[in-house]
């Protein structure tokens, strides 16, 4: 681990962390914002709640708004993506016949809001199967066309591929869904933080991005974008008082998501700290950091392709700061558990299913190249066996 900035953190610095892209770590300055932040809602909750609540929240709003590129109108806060996608997808209305598409390589507990939405109106998923390893982007854009058809009404796409780590090249299957006609529901679940982000630009109908785990901020915090004209038919999961609110000085999407009921709002409030601190951990601030953790996950993978004496199961092109690698056949718990074992954190999928797995690796500021060379030594001792 790089023990610098590792301080920054609160990870028990025996453990090798390579599994930064499931919660996320959030930095210590972050945590303490929102415990003054916590602290000051409990020395007066009615005002902390009642009356500043709105305020504070406009604040974060935009400058998350800022960082991912959008107009802070068109942006709520939610618990995590997945939450943005059941917003989403139970607020539209399916009908028999018609056929909402995603990906084989999709978020399980996104693909099955999915189907629950489809069930409710006797409607159908289609999975469209993207390869893995694949050679380039083609090789994704191909089979998701092809499954369209003039019965697609909705398609949930991911922008990073949470079992297989693919940065999929999103602005070009946006664009080519939305110009037939295909609503596109983004689940970037694992962009804000790893890639620039411009949602303006994009043009998807809905974006939904977690917020704890490249961003850094506190577990529990997301946002949901929806392009202005959809806003008025889309719900958040929880019916509250802005249903029937009189105001007219914002949007009805936003007095909905903006107050669900009692909640801790601290996590959305420390997301501006996230954001500025994050920035202050090398000298070129964002653009930096998200160019050093790719660097170091594509070094990373390269050295572990030659240790399991493996080719590239994707191109360079197509990486982010996760990085899959297909392992001999096997039970993924058992060697998991075999790992953390030995003090590595790192997560194993079956892929796409036992006794096929695959092992990914994430790479943080609080990474070293060590970190990877430990693990490629214990796997080699591992696997062999």
């Amino acid at each position: 681990m790089n023990s610098e900035l590792l301080a920054n953190w609160l990870l028990d610095p025996s453990i090798v962390f390579l599994n930064h892209g499931s919660f996320g770590a959030c930095p210590k300055p972050v945590l303490a914002v929102q415990q003054r932040e916590r602290e000051a809602m409990e020395r007066e909750p009615v005002r902390y709640l009642g009356r500043e609540l709105e305020g504070r929240i406009d604040g974060a709003r935009t400058e998350v708004a800022r960082f991912v590129g959008a107009d802070a109108r068109d942006l709520v806060f939610v618990a995590n993506a997945t939450t943005g996608v059941n917003a989403v997808v139970r607020s539209l209305r399916f009908s028999a016949g018609d056929e909402l598409l995603a990906l084989d390589h999709g978020y399980n507990a996104c693909l099955n809001a999915l189907a629950f939405a489809a069930e409710q109106g006797g409607a159908k998923v289609v999975l469209a199967k993207v390869p893995f390893p694949l050679a380039s982007e083609e090789q994704v854009l191909e089979p998701i066309l092809a499954a369209v058809t003039p019965r697609t009404r909705f398609a949930l796409i991911d922008h990073i591929t949470a079992p297989t780590g693919l940065v999929l090249p999103i602005a070009r299957i946006v664009r080519e869904l939305e110009s037939r006609g295909v609503q596109v529901m983004v689940d970037g679940a694992h962009a804000p933080g790893m890639v620039p982000l411009e949602l303006n630009a994009l043009g998807a109908s809905y974006y939904a991005g977690n917020c704890h785990k490249w961003l850094c901020g506190p577990k529990g915090v997301a946002f949901l974008h929806v392009r202005r004209e959809l806003q008025p038919g889309i719900r958040p999961t929880v019916i509250s008082h802005g249903a029937n609110s009189t105001r007219t000085d914002r949007s009805r999407f936003q007095l909905e998501f903006d107050w669900v009921g009692t909640v801790d709002p601290t996590a959305v409030l420390s997301l501006p700290e996230a954001i500025r601190f994050m920035a202050t951990l090398v000298p070129g601030g964002w653009p930096e950091l998200m160019q050093r953790n790719r660097a170091l996950a594509l070094q990373a993978r390269v050295h572990l392709l030659g240790v399991l004496g493996i080719p590239s199961p994707a191109p360079e092109s197509m990486m982010g700061s996760l990085a899959a690698l297909p392992l001999p056949d096997g039970p993924s718990e058992a060697l998991g558990a075999a790992l953390f074992a030995r003090g590595i954190e790192v997560p194993l999928f079956p892929w796409p299913a036992e006794p096929k797995r695959l092992l990914r690796i994430s790479a943080q500021l609080y990474n070293s190249m060590d970190d990877y060379v430990r693990l490629g030594q214990t796997l080699k001792e591992l696997v062999a066996r």
